[in-house]
């Protein structure tokens, strides 16, 4: 274990050699009990479907073929039976015992128990391979498609190790890098579906993770490479018991680490891709699986020993999986589940799994306070200069942003429309295209004053509302009024149901954040520990969220995933009100409050030494900004990386005094976010991107950048 690696989040090291019979005896029995526990759930699942066949028709086929005497309709059955219900459970099965192994090699190489398929963005790599794939209508032969996911997930996973600043890194940063890297690769997943629509049909249902299947070919297809990559696996076990003793020991006991390393994670993505090309990304059963088997080794022992832990991991992912998708056929019946990916469910329960190790954080090493956070003084006049510019920039992008578009004005009919004047092409123009303009400037600007408190508080420039579940929360409260309000005009602004779309919002993101504050509480507010839970939390709802916008209406769905995306589409001035009004109150305070802001950044003690009572500070700057993130969903829908890279680009300007960083984040966030807005609605015009993928895509090369500066 480094010297920076957190005791309580690490995976447990191998203890004391245990060699003797009783020992292994006692492992093997454990991984008999777990494969016992597969074979219960998996006959279970087996007895569930849409045909109507029962426990009892399965029993009778089943004795008709010992005895040779089958009945009649035994036929319909073993058609059902192998047709449908055997390959749904044998890819169940398959996916989840890879995913399982992948995540025990990830989390034993990295010696981080937060690291999984999905926190080093291996399983949205090889997503947006396929995606892509799909989108642009590239020929790839059946044998080739695992090829295509291993790709993207091997360059995926060397990306965020990289910026992580390698194996063994704090788990705050592991975490952080894997999660920028999956929103950039979602964010450009997104964009292809809604670019290619028609050629990538299916594919959004998909990505959430599916178990249908329409025989047992692509098992047959997958089984191969997930049993060699195993095999590969058990015989570097004795490696990897030796490398979590630590590198320098590792090496010095003959073992190449470096090599051991890099097999570990090939090994590791082969399994993910395999897994992804049969039943699409499923989250987080890499992370629940080793964990919980990693926690059994306290009972067991020979857990500890990687030739016994990668199978009970797998198994353990098997049986989660096939678990996790006989229960939700259970509670929602066979045919209403049809419509709910299995993914969903295991990342729900995988959340849960990540905001209970958090919890148990102590320390994260230096990723508390990453080099780039520390910017040198600045001159007063060089704030002056770059007050002024960045005004001259936020303006034009207001008008740039009324000009462009699938028909471009000129300057002049601006000044016609503001008089009450001008064509009526004109007019109809300007209407449409200022409430989308002010929207955007507004909630830019009040996206980058809340991140810029998050970053002081949580004394991250890394952070963000977004990574710590603010605007989660949000979308999902707004979300939940969407789908209930049947039969609103959405297209002409959901007028019906405004009111209730912002109250859902604000309560939503403030729920979210009551609960990341309190979930992270342990004696006091660790700042690594609240980025963690919050992360957690925000794959909790993206999950929640990703259910309700699959079991809408058909028709409202590709318009709420839009709006999920960040948009400015069809806004209207109501709309934008509240968020003028939150942040007309909240800068005020923010300004009252900018010396503590700069003493928050600082640690816990220099504060309580100056007579600031600190939680009461740290309470009342984070509640601002999640009243801040969660009223601008309202305006753009769910928009990352704003709150991110505004501020950290405004203390590069001007130095780490709030009082100069509040004016020029605000008024970044809102050129950044403009002109987002209208490179959506004029690049690929007159179809459009929606603002939030647009940042996204913007905004991930700079975060990418700030994690590598930030890798000393």
């Amino acid at each position: 274990m480094t010297a920076t690696q957190s005791p309580s989040t690490a995976p447990t090291r191998p203890q004391a050699p245990t060699t003797r019979p009783a020992a292994w005896a006692t492992g093997g029995a454990a991984l008999v009990a777990l494969a016992l526990g597969v074979v219960v759930v998996g006959a279970w699942h087996l007895t569930q479907g849409t045909s109507g066949v029962g426990t009892a028709d399965l029993l009778r086929l089943l004795a008709g073929t010992l005895t040779g005497q089958e009945a009649d309709g035994d036929t319909a059955v073993r058609d059902i039976l192998l047709g449908s219900r055997l390959p749904r459970l044998a890819a169940g099965v398959t996916v989840g015992f890879a995913l399982g192994v992948a995540g025990a090699l990830l989390q034993s190489v990295a010696r981080n128990a937060l690291a999984s398929p999905d926190t080093l963005a291996v399983t949205a790599g090889s997503y947006v391979a396929v995606v892509a794939v799909a989108a642009f209508g590239l020929t790839v032969p059946l044998w080739a498609s695992g090829a295509v996911a291993f790709a993207g997930g091997i360059a995926a996973a060397a990306l965020v190790l990289g910026l992580a600043g390698g194996a063994g890194t704090s788990s705050t940063r592991l975490v952080l890098a894997g999660s920028a890297v999956a929103m950039a690769l979602q964010s450009t997943a997104h964009a292809l579906l809604l670019l290619f629509e028609t050629e990538t049909t299916g594919l959004y249902a998909w990505g959430s993770g599916s178990l249908s299947q329409l025989d047992l070919s692509a098992f047959w297809r997958a089984l191969p490479v997930v049993l060699l990559a195993t095999l590969g696996g058990l015989l570097v076990s004795r490696r990897l018991d030796v490398l979590g003793l630590g590198d320098d020991t590792a090496g010095a006991l003959g073992v190449p680490v470096r090599a051991t390393r890099a097999v570990g994670v090939l090994l590791a993505v082969l399994l993910t891709a395999a897994a992804v090309t049969l039943a699409g990304p499923l989250g987080f059963v890499g992370l629940a699986a080793p964990v919980v088997a990693r926690l059994l080794a306290r009972v067991v022992p020979a857990l500890h020993r990687h030739a016994v832990l990668l199978p009970a991991a797998g198994l353990l992912g098997a049986f989660v999986v096939v678990l996790a998708d006989a229960v939700v056929r259970a509670l929602l019946g066979a045919e209403a589940a049809l419509s709910v990916p299995t993914g969903v469910a295991t990342t729900l329960a995988g959340a849960l799994v990540m905001v209970l190790l958090a919890r148990r954080l102590r320390d994260a090493g230096p990723s508390r306070r990453p080099p780039a956070a520390t910017t040198g003084p600045r001159s007063g006049r060089r704030f002056v200069v770059v007050l002024v510019v960045c005004v001259a920039l936020a303006a034009g992008a207001v008008v740039l942003g009324l000009l462009a578009g699938s028909t471009w004005l000129r300057t002049g009919d601006i000044a016609l429309w503001l008089d009450g004047q001008g064509p009526a092409v004109v007019r109809f123009a300007l209407d449409e295209r200022a409430p989308r303009v002010l929207a955007a400037v507004v909630a830019g600007a009040a996206l980058a004053l809340a991140g810029t408190m998050v970053q002081a508080t949580a004394r991250n420039p890394l952070a963000e509302p977004g990574i710590l579940g603010i605007t989660g929360g949000a979308g999902l409260g707004a979300v939940v009024v969407v789908t209930a309000v049947a039969g609103t005009a959405w297209g002409n602004g959901v007028a019906a149901s405004n009111g209730a779309m912002l109250v859902a919002a604000v309560g939503g993101g403030l729920l979210a954040f009551v609960v990341v504050y309190l979930l992270s509480w342990r004696g006091g507010l660790h700042a690594d520990r609240l980025v963690l839970v919050g992360i957690g939390l925000g794959y909790l709802t993206t999950a929640l969220t990703t259910l309700l916008l699959l079991r809408a209406d058909p028709w409202n769905t590709p318009r709420i995933f839009t709006w999920l995306s960040g948009t400015t589409y069809g806004r209207s001035l109501e709309q934008v009100l509240p968020v003028v009004v939150v942040l007309a109150l909240a800068v005020p305070l923010a300004v009252v409050v900018r010396r503590e802001l700069d003493l928050l950044s600082l640690d816990d003690d220099t504060p309580r030494l100056l007579g600031v009572r600190l939680e009461r500070s740290r309470l009342l700057v984070l509640a601002v900004a999640a009243g801040l993130a969660a009223t601008s969903v309202t305006a753009v829908g769910v928009v990352g990386f704003v709150g991110l890279v505004a501020p950290h680009a405004a203390r590069a300007l001007v130095g780490g005094r709030h009082a100069r960083v509040l004016p020029v984040a605000m008024l970044l966030g809102a050129l950044l976010l403009g002109l987002a807005d209208t490179l959506g609605r004029t690049v690929i015009a007159p179809a459009q991107l929606p603002a939030g993928l647009v940042v996204a895509l913007l905004g991930a090369p700079y975060f990418v950048w700030l994690l590598a500066r930030s890798r000393t």
